[in-house]
Order: structure tokens, then sequence, then C-alpha cells
């Protein structure tokens, strides 16, 4: 299947270590970021650069991310407010989904330098 954003360019989402980027004419413009945890994938921030802005780029990358997050077997935690907005608009994910705890917030604070 090919991926087009809204004004038609097509677009690939490829998956990086800790990240699924966007791209665009084989450049990276934007990522949704990730760390594993105990059979869960929290999502803690997404971004698409703001020359590429307003052509649904989030989306495509948050919806390909979550797709690939099923099918390895793991479950989603949306902590970044993008990735939160994406399943709670999609209620196909709500088998998958777990709300983030206190205990996941201080562990992704411990795990990722911000």
């Amino acid at each position: 299947m090919t991926l087009t954003d809204k004004t038609g360019s097509p677009v690939s989402v490829v998956r990086e270590d800790d990240a699924f980027a966007v791209m665009v004419d084989e450049n990276v413009v934007g990522r949704t970021y990730f760390v594993d945890r105990d059979g869960q994938r929290v999502f803690f921030h997404t971004e698409v650069d703001a020359a590429h802005g307003g052509r649904g780029l989030s989306t495509i990358v948050i919806a390909e991310a979550l797709v690939a997050t099923r099918s390895e077997g793991l479950r989603i935690v949306p902590v970044c407010p993008t990735v939160a907005r994406y399943v709670t608009a999609h209620p196909e994910f709500a088998d998958v989904v777990d709300k983030p705890t206190r205990e996941i917030m201080a562990w992704l604070r411990s795990t990722v330098e911000t």
C-alpha cells in the first residue's frame, strides 16, 4: 500500500531503534519516539518538521507505529498527547492500549533523557 499525505505526496514510514520515522522524498521529516518496557511500548513524543506541518504526517507515522506495535504483540502506552488523541479517536486500538500509570511515568522520566 502506498502512503500519501494530505497533499497527495508519497510518504514512507521506517522503524528506527527508538522511533518510527516518516519520510518525504527520502528525507526524515518527523518521528514518534518510544521505549519498550515489559511487553509495552511507551510512546512519549511525536514531532514533525514545521516546514512539513499540516500535511497529516504525524497521523501517518502514529498509525503505522501502532499497527506495527500491535503486530509485535506489544501493548500501547500513549504518554505523548498526539498519540493519546489518536488512540481516543481510533477505538480499534482500545484492546491494546494501557493508560500511563504513575509507575510508568516515573520509569519513563528515569529512562529517557530530556
